[in-house]
């Protein structure tokens, strides 16, 4: 391995450096514990591809290391990844302004994972690469236009001759080489999303594991206490409990691919759902004002996808009112009238600002896909696109009017859907009469707090459960043949829920099972399950007990 490809190591309390070197040497990386700032600094000199960096290690002189990093050439970056301490508030004046000479950081508090260490390390190598692959590109197009001199040179002397040939040559050239420009621009920022959205799904799967839990516990003791302050206090815990679990779908909505789960949403609900993250995002020099339909507006959409389209028109509209502005949301219903849209009734969410707006000429190519009229480096060309394609695949369309000078105002047209009707809850003890004590449950997850509240909450409907904290011991567990349902973990050491799940349907074809999953590969879980058989985390105790009455009403 390379010099390039090193990850240096500098943590000066206990073992961390040690235990950090045998865990990034299993996953074949080539590490070096520094012995200070200064060596630090020296190493990455020599050749580095990143740096790991517990937080205390950073209180010597840094100057060595600062001025190293002043005088990067323009294709370097170089990736830190800090390992913080955990604290509460803010960040100390000082240590920001660390964090801020250093540029290209990732924070990880700790206590953290040795998995989510090692992916945020590949993450980074993946980085670095691509600007190793960039100043090569550099240098190539350095090349091409010192030949492009001299060939212009050579050619002056033939000017007279051949202006309208060299005028229309050198045009062309212009042409491509912005077009080149624009094209890397773009992949460049694309690959690093795909960074961000691998080291986000490294942690999810964890965090959802924990929010389960929290649910499920917040959720018991609801129901069991008989004291109105306690359960008060609990309702207010599970409330910001599922803020949390929306800002985690929102965040995977940003990182990965998934296919529609198209369901009636109510327009009004999510958009004034949306009101904290937007106000986050945008900031406070923009108002924002939400315009909601009287008539409540149901429509067929992903719920998480709509959010993310919703979230990235907001952003162009802030790009487009640098100076500040308004920016109003609104929601309505209206009937298709023809263009690209099919007779009916649709559920319509607007965005409007007051920004520059689009010159008429680029209206027509707005939703291209790498097409943005941003800055190098500002943007990707997706996010409009990307709008327009959760649109179609809904089954509606998008339309845009702007002015330029007055601004924009973008429509996300949605096939209007039956409302939801509320469900009334049954109660617990409707719920434990439910299960037949006959009908036995096993339960494979690696999570014992995960493990623990599925073993519990279908005890407490009358099932009878056994557990396995892996692959392999449950599959054992399945071979006296007495149990009735599988309910399986996907992300697990050894064997993940995908393998285990075709090892049973090779031992037990008619065994019904149940996935469940904080986030996984879909197309791997596509490929074993059905969609109404995957249980989605964080889940409540009442989605587990209709996903396991289904399962076994239809075995």
């Amino acid at each position: 391995m390379s010099l390039r490809e090193r990850v240096l190591l500098l943590a000066l309390r206990g073992r961390d450096a040690e235990v950090m070197v045998q865990l990034l040497r299993r996953d074949g990386h080539e590490c070096l514990i520094c012995d200070g700032v200064d060596g630090l600094a020296k190493e990455i000199a020599i050749g580095a591809g990143v740096a790991v960096v517990t937080e205390e290690s950073l209180t010597a002189d840094r100057q060595r290391l600062t001025d190293w990093l002043d005088r990067q050439l323009a294709w370097s970056d170089f990736p830190f990844i800090l390992l913080a301490t955990k604290r509460t508030g803010r960040r100390p004046r000082e240590a920001q302004g660390i964090l801020d000479r250093m540029g290209n950081v990732v924070v990880l508090e700790r206590p953290i994972h040795g998995e989510t260490l090692s992916s945020a390390v590949t993450s980074a190598l993946r980085g670095r690469r691509r600007q190793y692959q960039a100043r090569q590109m550099l240098d190539d197009l350095t090349l091409a236009e010192d030949r492009l001199t001299q060939l212009n040179a050579n050619l002056e002397t033939r000017i007279t001759q051949r202006t309208s040939e060299l005028s229309a040559a050198n045009n062309r050239l212009t042409e491509e080489v912005s077009e080149r420009e624009r094209a890397q621009a773009a992949l460049a920022q694309a690959q690093k999303m795909d960074a961000v959205g691998q080291l986000t799904g490294g942690i999810a799967h964890d965090f959802n594991n924990l929010l389960t839990v929290i649910f499920g516990n917040l959720e018991m003791i609801q129901r069991r206490t008989e004291e109105e302050k306690t359960a008060k206090l609990a309702g207010y815990a599970q409330q910001a409990a599922d803020r949390a679990a929306k800002l985690t779908h929102q965040l995977l909505a940003f990182s990965r691919s998934q296919r529609l789960d198209l369901r009636p949403v109510n327009l009004n609900a999510l958009v004034a759902g949306m009101s904290d993250l937007l106000a986050r995002t945008i900031g406070p020099q923009i108002t924002i004002e939400m315009d909601l339909g009287g008539a409540v507006p149901w429509a067929m959409a992903d719920e998480n996808q709509l959010e993310l389209a919703i979230l990235n028109l907001a952003i162009n509209a802030r790009d487009a009112m640098s100076d500040g502005g308004r920016l109003t949301i609104s929601t309505g219903l209206r009937a298709g009238d023809g263009g690209n849209l099919d007779p009916g009734d649709y559920g319509l969410v607007a965005v409007t600002d007051t920004g520059t707006g689009i010159p008429p000429a680029l209206i027509d190519k707005v939703f291209d896909p790498f097409f943005t009229t941003k800055p190098v480096g500002k943007g990707t060309g997706l996010g409009l696109s990307q709008v327009f394609g959760i649109a179609e695949q809904s089954g509606g369309g998008v339309r845009i009017e702007s002015v330029e000078g007055q601004g924009t105002t973008i429509e996300i047209w949605l096939p209007r859907a039956a409302p939801l009707l509320p469900t009334s809850e049954p109660r617990l003890a409707d719920r434990a009469q439910s299960g037949n004590e006959r009908e036995r449950v096993l339960v494979i997850d690696d999570d014992d707090g995960v493990r623990q509240f599925i073993v519990e909450s279908l005890e407490g409907s009358g099932y009878v459960v056994s557990a396995s904290s892996n692959g392999l011991d449950g599959l054992k567990s399945l071979d006296d043949g007495s149990h009735d349902l599988l309910i399986v973990d996907y992300a697990m050491p050894g064997m993940n829920g995908v393998e285990v799940v075709k090892e049973v349907r090779r031992r037990a074809p008619d065994l019904p099972i149940i996935l469940s999953t904080g986030y996984a590969d879909m197309a791997a879980v596509d490929a074993v399950m059905e969609p109404d058989r995957v249980l989605r985390k964080p889940f409540r105790i009442d989605d587990l007990n209709t996903a396991v009455r289904a399962a076994l009403a239809e075995s």
